[in-house]
């Protein structure tokens, strides 16, 4: 007898009323004080986190003599080198969370939210940025379009959904599909599955190049940007799509900080040794972009978030298609709060960053819980799961495409089905014309 395998039932569609706040709305209930900048408060982070890193690397270099056979017994001579490369591979870890905490007042540099002064918020962004090697007047511009224009499927610059036409997929097939995607046939299911190949090993890896080389492959050529830019735009010309003429000189000055950065690499690799350079300070530098992907991604990706095209996009509406999420949360209480602490609440307080980005961190945790407390009397519980390595996986698996249709959309996994759909406060829906029962 043969056995026909049914399709797992899909789990009940959420449905997310649009949002009708307006700017006012979600900036009155923040305290005038929250918005106060302090160049001296501001730099007293940096200086801790640069006591931070140098705690850190002193103490890796204190314990690596311990690790060998004077000090340590080990049955086997390749132990001690397998130690020492543990060593430094904790410090890498460290070094590069802490290190993030410094890449985000970089950032907070770039929205003015350092101090009252934009000479130096530049001048402290720009050698920050540099140091970290990132473009910082070029990423400013861009940054401050995806504020502009968070979750808008053709004006935000970054984390850009694909389109089931942009990604070469099944047209869609209105007698077997819904656009809103709550009922998809078997057969639907399969051929999208096929074009997906989607597995979770394949899932894993995808993930995992994706917090590895994301980062330096959106600033060299747009990867996860808007896909009506021409191949290859990068934020390292002036003459790309991404600036204005006026802003040339502020390119190039970004270019002259990742100059001098790439500089400094060779220096210290010629005078001291690569193998020094790239434990002390490389491994560390790919841990600050892994963090900034994972942070960065589980803040604007999700199957429960939204995403606008002209017809229905507001700034509002916008800004609360982020999440907050407990950076390293879901390994206990502990690592959720070095996690937050380290990195300044970049994570934890995003929404509210969305909402006004002026705000320095350490104002955003006030600001945060009574904006939280005002969304959730509207109805608009915007915390996400913790941000950890499984919670990546779990959103690129489900995350795979958008419908090329439709004011309000929201992602499909590889079986064509969505978990939410947006429905106005009218009582329409957004996406296939039926109205609700009222």
């Amino acid at each position: 007898m043969t056995v026909k395998r049914r399709t797992p039932e899909p789990p009940e569609q959420v449905t997310f009323i649009v949002p009708d706040l307006t700017v006012k709305d979600l900036l009155s209930v923040i305290p005038v004080h929250c918005f106060k900048r302090s160049a001296f408060r501001s730099s007293l982070y940096i200086l801790w986190d640069s006591i931070l890193l140098y705690v850190i690397y002193n103490l890796t270099t204190l314990a690596e003599p311990f690790l060998s056979p004077a000090h340590v017994s080990f049955p086997y001579p390749v132990m001690y080198s397998v130690a020492r490369f543990a060593l430094w591979s904790v410090y890498g870890f460290t070094a590069g969370l802490v290190a993030t905490g410094l890449w985000v007042i970089a950032h907070e540099c770039g929205h003015q939210a350092f101090s009252e002064s934009k000479f130096i918020n530049n001048t402290v962004g720009w050698i920050l940025h540099s140091s970290l090697g990132v473009p910082y007047h070029s990423w400013r511009i861009s940054h401050a379009k995806h504020h502009a224009g968070t979750a808008h499927l053709t004006n935000d610059q970054v984390f850009v959904p694909r389109t089931r036409s942009q990604l070469g997929l099944p047209n869609f097939n209105p007698s077997k599909e819904d656009l809103a995607g709550s009922s998809v046939s078997e057969e639907v299911q399969r051929e999208l599955r096929e074009a997906f190949s989607d597995s979770p090993i394949a899932s894993a890896l995808g993930a995992a190049g994706y917090l590895l080389v994301g980062w330096p492959m959106y600033l060299i050529r747009n990867a996860s940007g808007q896909r009506h830019y021409p191949l290859g735009t990068s934020h390292f010309t002036p003459s790309q799509p991404l600036f204005a003429p006026h802003q040339t000189g502020q390119v190039l000055i970004s270019d002259l900080g990742i100059f001098l950065w790439l500089a400094g690499l060779v220096g210290w690799s010629m005078t001291r040794g690569t193998a020094e350079m790239l434990r002390v300070y490389f491994v560390p530098y790919l841990w600050v972009n892994h963090w900034l992907v994972l942070i960065t991604f589980l803040q604007h990706t999700d199957p429960l978030l939204p995403h606008y095209r002209q017809g229905a996009f507001t700034f509002p509406r916008g800004a609360l298609a982020t999440l907050d999420r407990s950076l390293l949360g879901g390994a206990g209480k502990l690592a959720g709060w070095i996690g937050a602490t380290v990195t300044h609440g970049i994570s934890e307080t995003h929404v509210l960053h969305h909402v006004s980005s002026k705000i320095p961190h350490y104002n955003a945790w006030e600001a945060s819980d009574v904006l939280r407390k005002r969304l959730i009397e509207a109805g608009y519980d915007l915390q996400g799961a913790p941000g950890g390595w499984s919670e990546v996986v779990r959103v690129f698996r489900q995350c795979k495409f958008v419908e090329d249709t439709g004011d309000v959309v929201f992602y499909k996994n590889s079986r064509g089905m969505a978990a939410a759909r947006g429905v106005f406060s009218d009582g329409s829906m957004s996406d296939s014309g039926v109205e609700l029962c009222k």
